[in-house]
């Protein structure tokens, strides 16, 4: 394997990652990998997660992967458990399960009169199965997983949890109320586990990505003929650095929080990775 970036040393740590079977998360997951970690690969999409699995092992790391269901909490104890008995007791946790949908989501981002009779999706036409969707998949999906491994942690020495939050933490983006809300609980909740886990042997921290371009935002980002859309346009002119993210570019972040040498007293923070975004007030 790579050596990486910080020389943050895993070797004989066991990290668990959900949503693995997405573009970040498998990032997250060769790069603990190539700090030594065991690798554990979670996701609802069992044969994504494995492809990412197969990558490690060629690569020469050890990564198995699980499917799970994280808004299950049995599922979520299962596969636990048959994480510890294949791999060993969970060391690291990066909840990154997580995700929007289109049932959570407006079509304009201003409300203007007579949207609530015209063919579009105002907020007043918002489908509360489709938030209610949204907000369990970020928030509950991050507080099942950590119910179940975290258990593993308590009371040993050097173990992490790594949330995932976003720039709609900070600032909500315009369309996506759900998301952008259940993200903000996210930090709000790192903060919470981050005091509630002090004095076991337990840091939380979060990584707040900047906008990274994905499959699962490609949509929004670009049209069908490859184009970018006029959001793309907002959001690069509103990132400094006049670009989106790659994802390797979140490495940093990720083994620093990770490394109980240097960041041995960082609990409780979230680090934004934006290029710039939260910082720019737009003059």
């Amino acid at each position: 394997m790579n050596k990486n970036v910080l020389d943050t040393d895993l070797t004989g740590k066991v990290a668990v990652i959900t949503g693995a079977g997405g573009v970040i998360c498998s990032a997250f997951a060769k790069t603990l990998a190539r700090a030594g970690a065991k690798v554990a690969l979670l996701d609802l999409n069992q044969e994504a997660a494995q492809a990412y699995a197969d990558e490690i092992t060629a690569e020469g790391g050890i990564a198995k992967a699980y499917k799970c269901n994280v808004l299950d909490k049995n599922i979520c104890y299962a596969v636990a458990e048959q994480v510890e008995k294949e791999l060993g007791a969970c060391d690291i946790l990066v909840n990154g399960a997580g995700g929007n949908n289109p049932k959570a989501t407006t079509d304009k981002e201003y409300f203007e009169l007579g949207d609530i009779d015209a063919d579009t999706k105002s907020f007043f036409d918002l489908d509360a199965d489709g938030v209610g969707f949204v907000f369990n998949l970020n928030f509950l999906g991050t507080l099942i997983p950590t119910q179940a491994f975290a258990r593993q942690m308590v009371g040993r020495e050097g173990c992490n949890i790594i949330n995932v939050s976003s720039m709609n933490a900070y600032t909500p983006l315009t369309k996506i109320p759900a998301y952008s809300g259940a993200k903000a609980a996210i930090s709000n909740f790192t903060q919470w586990l981050a005091v509630h886990f002090s004095r076991v042997g337990i840091r939380v921290n979060a990584i707040a990505p900047g906008f990274f371009s994905t499959k699962q935002n490609a949509a929004l980002l670009f049209n069908a003929d490859g184009t970018p859309t006029a959001r793309t346009g907002k959001i690069l002119a509103a990132t400094p650095m006049g670009r989106f993210g790659e994802s390797e570019e979140l490495d940093g972040s990720l083994l620093f929080l990770l490394n109980n040498k240097a960041a041995s007293f960082i609990t409780g923070v979230v680090i934004p990775v934006d290029g710039g975004f939260s910082a720019y007030s737009g003059v």
